[in-house]
């Protein structure tokens, strides 16, 4: 049961600026710049001026964070704290199926051998 934040169209770009991002997710620049320091995830990368440019992942994980915060009403720790256990989840069935596929494919082996 994951609930995922509503999609938007993102532009079609390898890096936006944060006045960019600021504009897409609807965010005053230092909401972003404050979420940096409470979610590792959000971590843009930085030009040699040191101006934040920032990959439609990281949109899109601001964009979740967003809606956890404003229309679940999570506090920042509690979406930490969920955002942790989604990955975990994820991470638990990504492990389920890969050991699941490589059962199927010693099965199909062993059927080959006897």
């Amino acid at each position: 049961m994951q609930n995922k934040a509503p999609k938007k169209e993102l532009p079609d770009k390898l890096y936006f600026k944060i006045g960019e991002v600021s504009e897409i997710a609807g965010l005053p620049s230092y909401v972003l710049r404050f979420w940096e320091n409470e979610f590792s995830k959000i971590n843009p990368k930085r030009t040699p001026s040191g101006q934040r440019l920032y990959r439609k992942s990281d949109i899109e994980f601001v964009l979740k964070v967003k809606h956890l915060l404003y229309e679940k009403k999570f506090t920042i720790k509690g979406a930490r704290k969920h955002l942790s256990s989604e990955y975990r989840e994820r991470k638990k069935k990504l492990s389920t199926d890969v050991v699941n596929k490589i059962r199927s494919e010693l099965e199909q082996i062993r059927d080959l051998l006897d």
